[in-house]
């Protein structure tokens, strides 16, 4: 008996064993119906995918600085289009990992200077569902522990900020020094590969190989353990998950003495540059991936979720009152909802339209009418003046002109009308009380008349405006729904887009080339050659995001050959920075561009 809870035991582990077994291998049986990583179709769609993104994110940049003629002559040779290819894939990538440091780098920035309070939801909210779970765990066991934890997330996330920034910080310096040595190089050969195209190019490709020896050094000694992948010194393939180590192909010390090389050594030279890039683009990707900043996604997944939710409940409260389950809430609301807005449509857009297009149209009809009635007043005015005539020749026993005033001849007529009704039965039978009294009522009635006349006038005058105010809701409505729609379509074009914001953005760029230009001669004066070549490296990369950004609005306004001169010359090593300088000032003033918003002007 006592060896019955041993056996009891047994049979759970052995059951355990045999449901995991099956499950591993249903696993195993998907996974294998699935195109493995190394497959051919993988790699076939991976390649696909590549080249869309690449044609649909491919956009040209800062040049080399090549002389223009040089181009022309040195692409006649195959291998010589070849290396000039991979000079500039070399700057292109350098370039855009730069930017993507230097996105990070101010986002976790804007980070580091949030409130407290703000850094401890970024860690509990913004960093996926995962971390959400552990940091409410640690939350609740705090509140019943130490009885506050948000200091102890405040100074976890402020750390975590500051080491992303010193790693970034760091690389940023890497990639800038070796982007500026690549510039200077090609720079200073540029001009002798146009006149000795076979002993300068081998001279470039040696100095580029060196330079990627250099980085080499100088990106071992980054701050933090990263703990991501290892590159081997063949392949890219994963050798373990302690570190992730960088190491470049050197060229054999039997090229580097010689001065010329044949097609096939300068082959094999563009070979291993172009190697050695793909190990520094592979490795830049797995480490900027654990230091850039978080997608969209991550950061707002609560939201994301939250919503999810809520259209989840809405879709169920609309299957409730839906026709699907017998329900005819739904069809009543729709129907009620149409005819509100045919009667909105109705009396705010297409009778005020009307309204205004009769007024436009039909001008002509109304004048005719106008002029009608200005006639009938007309009638009734001569009827009292000869009224008035007649009635004051009888009473004064003498002849009035014809053009006499009506204010006059009604003087007469009031003075004897106040003369009459000192004996009104009397005179209203055989006096001439009646008489006036039918003259004042002519009175009244062209005073009728003619007020009627002005206010008429004054509405028709106004039926354009009662239409504009009857179509003020349906403009209101149009106009909050483009403001809802516009940055939908305005937003992530950043320095590239159109408007105020936009050119703000240009000119800030221009701004920051022109401190990166002042702090680079400034470590040139100090004797600073490492801070200068880095600032020198973050002025070509500024010039390169001004170069993409005014582009497509100077070739519009037929301004972009003397712009794109402009900026090539802000990127010449050799000018002195007031000639620099100059140039800044000169570009701010003159393109349009580069000019503030007009209602800034204004």
């Amino acid at each position: 008996m006592a060896s019955s809870p041993d056996i009891h035991s047994s049979g759970k582990n052995s059951v355990k064993n045999l449901v995991s077994n099956y499950a591993r291998s249903a696993v195993a049986r998907i996974y294998g119906f699935l195109p493995s990583s190394d497959s051919r179709l993988f790699a076939v769609i991976q390649q696909l995918h590549g080249l869309r993104r690449s044609r649909r994110t491919k956009k040209p940049g800062l040049p080399l600085p090549l002389p223009s003629r040089s181009l022309e002559t040195l692409t006649i040779f195959a291998q010589t289009s070849k290396a000039l290819e991979l000079l500039e894939e070399i700057q292109e990538h350098i370039l855009s990992y730069l930017h993507c440091i230097q996105k990070s780098l101010c986002f976790w920035q804007s980070f580091a200077e949030r409130t407290d309070a703000r850094k401890a939801y970024f860690m509990v909210f913004e960093r996926g569902p995962w971390a959400f779970a552990e940091e409410t765990i640690h939350l609740i066991r705090g509140f019943l522990t130490e009885g506050s934890t948000i200091k102890r997330l405040s100074l976890s996330a402020s750390a975590s900020f500051c080491e992303r920034i010193s790693v970034l910080t760091h690389l940023q310096h890497c990639l800038a020094g070796f982007l500026a040595q690549f510039y200077m190089e090609i720079d200073l050969l540029g001009e002798a590969m146009t006149k000795d195209l076979e002993r300068s190019l081998p001279l470039l490709l040696v100095s580029i190989n060196n330079l990627f020896a250099d980085l080499q050094q100088f990106i071992v000694s980054l701050p933090g353990d990263e703990k991501v992948l290892t590159y081997s010194l063949t392949n890219t393939e994963r050798v373990d998950g302690s570190a992730l180590a960088l190491k470049f192909i050197r060229l054999p010390d039997v090229l580097q003495e010689k001065s010329q090389w044949t097609d096939i050594e300068l082959q094999v030279a563009t070979n291993m540059t172009r190697l050695n890039l793909q190990r520094l683009v592979a490795y830049l990707s797995q480490f900027i991936s654990r230091q850039q900043k978080p997608s969209k996604m991550t950061l707002y997944w609560f939201r994301y979720t939250c919503g999810a939710v809520g259209l989840s409940l809405c879709s169920a409260w609309l299957l409730r009152h839906s026709s699907l389950t017998g329900s005819s809430d739904i069809d009543n609301w729709i129907r009620e909802a149409k005819e509100s807005t045919l009667a909105f449509w109705k009396d705010h857009v297409e009778m005020p339209l009307l309204s205004i297009r009769d007024e436009l149209f039909e001008t002509f009809r109304r004048r005719h009418k106008g002029v009608m009635e200005l006639e009938e007043v007309q009638l009734t005015a001569n009827s009292l003046h000869r009224m008035l005539l007649a009635f004051s020749e009888q009473t004064k026993g003498q002849i009035f002109p014809p053009d006499a005033s009506d204010q006059e001849l009604l003087e007469i007529v009031m003075s004897r009308y106040e003369k009459e009704l000192t004996h009104p039965i009397q005179n209203l039978l055989g006096g001439e009380l009646a008489r006036a009294m039918l003259i004042q009522i002519q009175k009244l009635k062209l005073d009728i008349e003619t007020a009627m006349l002005e206010l008429n006038q004054i509405l028709r005058a106004n039926e354009i405006n009662f239409a504009i105010l009857a179509a003020l809701p349906a403009f209101f409505l149009v106009l909050i729904l483009v403001m809802l729609v516009r940055p939908w379509f305005t937003q992530g074009k950043g320095a590239e887009g159109r408007g105020r914001v936009a050119r703000i953005q240009r000119r800030l760029l221009l701004v920051n080339v022109e401190r990166q230009i002042m702090q680079y001669h400034i470590c040139l004066e100090q004797g600073m050659d490492k801070d200068s070549q880095w600032m020198y490296g973050l002025v070509i990369y500024t010039l390169d995001r001004l170069y993409r950004a005014v582009e497509r609005h100077a070739r519009a306004t037929g301004e972009w050959t003397s712009l794109r001169q402009d900026i090539l010359d802000l990127g010449k090593p050799g000018l002195q920075k007031v000639d620099k300088l100059t140039i800044t000032s000169h570009m701010v003033q003159v393109y349009d561009c580069l000019l503030p918003s007009p209602k800034r002007l204004l």
